[in-house]
């Protein structure tokens, strides 16, 4: 799990100061975790999150961005209750989602949204 600063966010996450539509610029879908230390909820979160990275790993990343650290980064993304979680897929509209999330909704959301694997029902042509 990595640490984002604005610099590596502008890489590998979205040139939001060159863009003004939303571009992902990362090779995997991810999902990022706005938090601060001193957040009791964020800390709740964090070791979920922790657990998820090795689940998914090579399939999502997951980033934390310190929002006391990175201001101009929570402020760009309107961030204004923490723990907010931002899933960004790598071919569409990212989602935000905002308060401590339990594992079982992460990861629904990871599947659905990140990794497009709906569990919808199949109809078999005869």
């Amino acid at each position: 799990m990595e640490h984002l600063t604005k610099e590596t966010f502008l890489k590998k996450v979205f040139d939001y100061e060159n863009n003004k539509e939303w571009k992902f610029e990362g090779e995997l879908p991810c999902l990022i975790d706005f938090y601060a230390d001193w957040c009791q909820p964020c800390k709740m979160v964090a070791p979920i999150l922790e657990e998820l990275s090795k689940e998914y790993e090579g399939k999502v990343n997951i980033y934390k961005v310190d929002t006391e650290d990175q201001q101009e980064l929570a402020a760009a993304f309107g961030i204004r209750s923490i723990p907010s979680l931002l899933f960004c897929p790598a071919d569409e509209q990212p989602q935000m989602a905002q308060g401590a999330l339990p594992k079982e909704s992460m990861k629904q959301v990871i599947e659905e949204v990140l990794l497009k694997n709906k569990q919808e029902a199949t109809v078999e042509k005869k």
